[in-house]
């Protein structure tokens, strides 16, 4: 099974086996090497139940395509642009569905470097091939089983002194995701790290609760447990552990927007001379842009979505980027996400600055007010939006970068449209609390009406 609307803006995602099987998975597999024609090419999984299966019929198809194949095994999604990047291969492809509930499957596709493929850089190449199964002859390629664990831990500890993390008590949520795996031999290299292992059981049923940190339901759990344990910070992984999410040490969320700020000032101290460049979603507070001017570097707005940063950081010869989602972007690690670096940074931020991360966060909380992503079904996306220009665009500057962004002088927001669902998307921020909750009412109520 290959259904067509699996293939989303970004990668491959789809219920399993109703939408995606193991015929769909062999398909993408010899698509993608008659598409793009690598000689060597690595393949990973995560934990979910159907991963196993999924994984072999990719790497027979693309082994039948003619490609060499290196078998991570079962790795976090990241652990597959580090290797693409480590061994200098020419791509690589993940069997994850990310976050997704339990019956999905997916796969996270990429070229040399580590490059996205998504729906304008191939993926919709892809899929037509896959869907034809009108295969050139080809000479079988090998697979080879490959071992990146020792060099990947190496890699993500690079990032900071681990020497200098002081001890600290951490409570992790991995949600039975690839975290439970990825994470023990990076903890075991700081024994002074005292950290509350929750969940590290990989487990695609996900019998705790789903690998969607996003979703507030799914964050009580870290939330009271951090608390309970009277913990320096908390932080909870998605399912295949290439984002983390934080809470400080009263329990309360850090935004992706905040967090990015934080990386940012730690990743421009680590540059040799100021003017580093920092990528940022164009849905971010004023804080992530303020934080990296003031700390020497040069901010550089991006639309939303992994590929354009990630091209965007290699043609900008960017230092870092961040995204509200909690996508962390690191010039080192092939201007790929990581979710285990940022964890890392964070424990060397709160070391080095000595005080709970409440207190590093307050010049945030109190100068930056926002929503948050508020997410609305709209009948007509685009009547919408253009309903939302006219009513607030005398008030600020508008851009039409990602949806439709208008930037006032003391409130601005940003409205997107969903890839897959027909949701508009509002992140606002105003310099005080009470003008973004009168603006977010006043755009709800335009949205909504």
């Amino acid at each position: 099974m290959l259904d067509p609307a699996v293939f989303k803006a970004y990668d491959v995602r789809g219920v399993y086996p109703s939408e995606l099987d193991e015929d769909g998975a062999y398909r993408i597999g010899r698509a993608y090497v008659e598409q793009f024609e690598p000689r060597r090419i690595a393949v990973g999984r995560d934990m979910r139940l159907s991963a196993p299966s999924m994984a072999a019929a990719l790497v027979e198809g693309a082994a039948d395509g003619g490609a060499n194949v290196a078998d991570l095994g079962m790795v976090g999604t990241e652990m597959v642009y580090f290797a693409v990047g480590e061994l200098g291969l020419d791509g690589g492809i993940m069997v994850t569905a990310s976050h997704n509930p339990k019956e999905y499957t997916g796969m996270k596709i990429v070229r040399r470097g580590a490059l996205p493929v998504g729906g304008d850089s191939g993926l919709g190449e892809i899929r037509e091939r896959g869907l034809a199964g009108a295969w050139r002859e080809a000479t079988r390629g090998s697979v080879a089983e490959e071992d990146i664990w020792d060099g990947f831990v190496a890699r993500v500890l690079s990032f900071v002194e681990p020497n200098g993390i002081r001890p600290l008590r951490v409570v992790i949520d991995a949600a039975n995701g690839m975290a439970g795996a990825m994470l023990p031999p990076v903890l075991e290299r700081l024994p002074q790290v005292e950290a509350v292992r929750c969940f590290f059981d990989p487990d695609g049923s996900f019998p705790n609760h789903e690998p969607n940190p996003l979703l507030p339901e799914n964050r009580e759990f870290i939330v009271t447990r951090t608390l309970e344990e009277g913990a320096d910070f908390g932080v909870a992984f998605d399912g295949d552990a290439d984002r983390c999410f934080f809470v400080d040490d009263r329990g309360e969320f850090v935004p992706g927007d905040f967090a990015t700020a934080l990386f940012a000032e730690a990743m421009l101290a680590r540059e040799p001379e100021p003017g580093g460049k920092v990528l940022y979603d164009l849905r971010a507070s004023w804080a992530v842009p303020e934080t990296i001017t003031a700390a020497g570097g040069v901010p550089l707005v991006s639309r939303v979505g992994h590929s354009f940063i990630k091209q965007r950081m290699r043609a900008e010869g960017a230092v870092f980027g961040g995204e509200v989602s909690a996508h962390y972007y690191f010039r080192d690690f092939s201007q790929a996400d990581s979710g285990v670096i940022p964890f890392l940074l964070m424990l060397e931020l709160v070391s080095r600055r000595g005080r709970p991360l409440r207190e590093i966060l307050e010049p945030f909380r109190s100068r930056y007010f926002i929503t948050g992503e508020i997410n609305t079904p709209v009948r007509d996306v685009a009547l919408k939006l253009q309903e939302l220009k006219e009513r607030f665009g005398p008030e600020g500057r508008v851009s039409h970068l990602d949806g439709v962004s208008i930037d006032a002088d003391d409130w601005h927001l940003n409205v997107r449209p969903s890839n897959t669902e027909p949701l508009l998307r509002l992140n606002l921020e105003a310099r005080s609390q009470e003008l973004m909750e009168a603006k977010r009412d006043e755009v709800l109520a335009v949205i909504r009406a």
